[in-house]
């Protein structure tokens, strides 16, 4: 048994050469193949393939940024990462990047600060990225005061943030919009709002959207409940919004807070909609499975996902900021928790 071939001495893997001699090829022809060259006819770009596949030969990844400048490598910053609305645009991000041949490092921070914010950008700078993408709120952001490193390409998934980068998410106040005028013109006098909490960059335009709806169709604003997006905190102010017999609509800022208000109309005694027609937000997949089905606001998170990853990659290749932020529209989704208002009030 030759040295090379001896227990505990790992075999040399199959090298450019192995694989040029065994396609009949040049070596210059293999690496350019490697790197996704387009000057390779496409036969000879197939046998090479094949002969990758026959010896298990692997491009050295870093290698290649090293010569191309590019590591085909995208960072996520993430606060909050158990919410629904963050899980669903974490989860479109990864798909469009891997649609992109783009891989995902994902540092997630348990507090939004500058000295957190600043480690998370150091850890993606040794796991070499090509651009970062931040999912946490604008509102946060600025609350701590987060300055946003140099000569990076950054895409900020927030349209209230105030940063020379793309910014791309839902259109809060067309969807708040939606829902209200819904209720409005299925005939309530007004509509009642359970939102989300004060600190939350989605939350406050959503009641701000409210708000403008009514005054805009001339209508009372009534005072705000607010919750912490959980199922309980919706059950806990539908325990006092039951109590008011001038309550026949509201709009809640997310579907978990409508499913808690649900129960607490059910258990006084208050049927959706005959008594209160209930609209939600995001349209969680359960939503439609909820009683009765509600009504609410769809966004659209695989397109979020798609125009972030879009939006980071022009940066990377141009080396430019292009400051256009990006609103994806939202759609009403009618199902049988809204109708016209009774004689209750």
């Amino acid at each position: 048994m030759s040295a090379e071939e001896s227990p505990g001495k790992r075999r040399r893997g199959p090298s450019m050469a192995d694989v040029a001699r065994l396609a009949g090829v040049s070596g210059q022809t293999v690496s350019r193949v490697a790197n996704d060259r387009h000057n390779v006819d496409a036969e000879t770009r197939d046998r090479v393939r094949a002969a990758m596949n026959q010896l298990g030969y692997r491009p050295n990844s870093a290698a290649r940024a090293l010569r191309n400048g590019e590591y085909r490598s995208i960072g996520v910053i993430v606060f909050e990462l158990h919410s629904f609305g963050t899980t669903r645009t974490l989860d479109a991000i990864a798909t469009a990047a891997t649609i992109r041949g783009y891989s995902i490092n994902l540092v997630p921070v348990l507090d939004v600060t500058q000295s957190a914010v600043t480690n998370a950008f150091g850890r993606l700078g040794e796991q070499a990225v090509d651009g970062v993408i931040i999912l946490i709120e604008a509102h946060t952001l600025d609350a701590a005061g987060v300055r946003l490193p140099e000569g990076l390409s950054v895409v900020v998934v927030d349209s209230s943030a105030h940063y020379d980068y793309p910014i791309v998410d839902t259109d809060q106040r067309q969807g708040a919009r939606l829902a209200t005028e819904h209720l409005l013109d299925l005939g309530h006098k007004t509509v009642w709002h359970l939102g989300g909490p004060p600190t939350s960059f989605a939350a406050d335009r959503r009641r701000r959207s409210w708000e403008q709806t009514l005054i805009d169709h001339g209508r009372e604003v009534p005072p705000v409940y607010d919750g912490d997006w959980s199922a309980t905190s919706g059950y806990e102010a539908g325990c006092r919004l039951a109590e008011d017999d001038q309550v026949t609509a509201v709009f809640v800022a997310n579907d978990q807070m409508a499913l808690g208000l649900l129960r607490a109309l059910y258990e006084r005694g208050l049927a959706v909609p005959d008594d209160v027609s209930v609209v939600g937000f995001d349209d969680m997949e359960e939503a439609a499975h909820f009683w009765p089905p509600l009504t609410t606001v769809r966004q659209t998170f695989a397109e979020v996902g798609r125009q972030s990853v879009d939006a980071l990659i022009a940066e990377i290749h141009s080396g430019e900021h292009h400051k256009v932020p990006v609103a994806v529209p939202t759609e009403l989704v009618i199902r049988k928790s809204t109708a016209p208002p009774s004689n209750r009030n």
